[in-house]
């Protein structure tokens, strides 16, 4: 079977196989993305491409529907939430396309002697390789793929092998809203052929989000080629309750933490730090709406949960969930799977000698935690390899601000989840990569501040 096809994780079924790229057209395609620069970003303005980047968002929305369908198909994301994901998409186009020519204006410098000006310009630095996971098949190619083209940069994108079809959709609409060839370009490529790629001297940057494992390999090969790198890779965000008002509030946005996607989101809450004075009623609660969140069938609009993205996804959560208990972590609701349907499930007794403590599971897997102090929910949560994102659940103003501080983490959201947006700068630290995207700072990892100091 060819490495791209789409196996529908719901059915089982190959749908269709897509052919690799040769190593012809792979040179071909980083040709054209290194023309498609040296002519549009000469003979075309920040306005100009930010209006392009609008008709790319107005595609999305007029093929709402028909792109939701296609990641359903692809990694058996529920389809509501695929509707949200293509609508999240245009949210960040329209951002960008709104905003750019005040991001990318020149920034005068005050010089502290002698006469002239001096400048920051902000400029285009040649074609990147975007390097994507399927858990997000739309929205993490609109984060990287649409500050870039706007700046002026092309992009190569190498997408998921499970995420074909939904790639040539999104180089359908680039195509379609008047990018010139070359601007954007699919290479469904192998990972030795992604490896020349990086160290091709007409590439200049790569950014990926995926394991830790394929961000290792990536920075290697572009430190040994001395090419900016952009990774944003797993995560074991904690969740730390300490009090509320409204236990039942607090419980609800525990499970939507930890749910969507059907938990296969880096940035979801993982681990559950709940204080003592609230951890058995928490606990009740939790294991309750976790369990009632059953998996089912991806394409009904009341969907919550999917199955996982391929058997090798649920294979793997299960091996992780079977060492948790082995080595004694206790299963206090869920554990039950079929195929590619795994239920909810709620473990406690998680000792800092078990796997499971250190290792983020990419599925509905959540381990609950008790302590008895702010300090010790502090230690407890930056006790991980990662450091993405966060959630402080708090009445206390003080202490959600101390604990913010306290944790090591690229993000911090309290009292609340689900509270990305295009404007947001999304990233992390430690293990979980570094670079940012979203937001101003998105546009600014791949860019060359130039400065340009005038005498007379």
């Amino acid at each position: 079977m060819s490495q791209y096809a789409i196996l529908n994780p719901a059915t089982g079924e190959t749908v269709k196989e897509y052919p690799t790229i040769s190593d012809g057209e792979l040179s071909a395609a980083i040709a054209a993305a290194d023309d498609a620069h040296s002519s549009s970003s000469s003979s075309s303005t920040v306005a100009e491409r930010a209006d392009l980047i609008r008709k790319v968002a107005q595609l999305h929305a007029e093929r709402r529907e028909t792109l939701a369908e296609i990641i359903v198909r692809e990694m058996g994301k529920p389809v509501e939430q695929a509707l949200g994901e293509v609508d999240f998409c245009v949210a960040i186009y329209e951002y960008y396309a709104d905003n750019a020519e005040e991001f990318l204006k020149d920034e005068p410098i005050e010089l502290l002697d002698g006469e002239g000006t001096a400048i920051i310009r902000r400029c285009s630095i040649g074609a990147l390789i975007g390097i994507m996971p399927w858990n997000f098949p739309y929205y993490q190619v609109a984060r990287f793929a649409g500050p870039n083209l706007i700046l002026g940069n092309t992009v190569l994108l190498k997408p998921a092998p499970q995420c074909p079809e939904s790639a040539e959709a999104i180089q359908a609409m680039y195509l379609d809203a008047g990018f010139p060839e070359g601007a954007y370009v699919n290479i469904f490529a192998t990972n030795d052929q992604v490896a020349d790629v990086i160290a091709d001297p007409r590439i200049r940057g790569v950014s990926l989000t995926g394991s830790e494992r394929a961000g290792a390999a990536v920075a290697e090969i572009a430190g040994r080629n001395l090419k900016k790198v952009v990774l944003e890779l797993g995560g074991s965000d904690p969740f730390i309750l300490l009090g509320t008002k409204d236990l039942d509030e607090a419980v609800g946005a525990a499970v939507e933490a930890r749910l969507d996607n059907s938990g296969q989101a880096c940035n979801a809450a993982k681990r559950f730090i709940v204080a003592d004075e609230l951890y058995d009623q928490f606990l009740e609660g939790f294991t309750a709406g976790m369990t009632a969140a059953e998996p089912g069938d991806p394409t009904a609009e009341d969907a919550v949960m999917g199955p996982l993205s391929s058997a090798l996804a649920a294979d793997r959560l299960q091996d992780q969930l079977d060492r948790a208990v082995e080595q004694g972590a206790k299963i206090v609701a869920g554990g039950g799977r079929s195929d590619n349907y795994f239920k909810s499930t709620v473990l406690v007794d998680v000792s800092p000698d078990n796997d499971a403590y250190r290792e983020e599971f990419f599925g509905p897997i959540a381990s609950v935690f008790r302590v008895g102090s702010e300090e010790e929910a502090i230690e407890l949560a930056n006790d991980t390899s990662f450091g993405l994102g966060s959630f402080v659940f708090t009445d206390d103003p003080e202490q959600a601000e101390r604990v913010a501080d306290s944790l090591d983490t690229g993000m911090v959201f309290v009292n609340g989840v689900g509270l990305d947006g295009a404007e947001l700068p999304f990233g992390g630290v430690k293990r979980s990569g570094f670079g940012r995207e979203l937001g101003r700072y998105g546009m600014e990892e791949f860019v060359n501040k130039k400065l340009i100091r005038v005498v007379k």
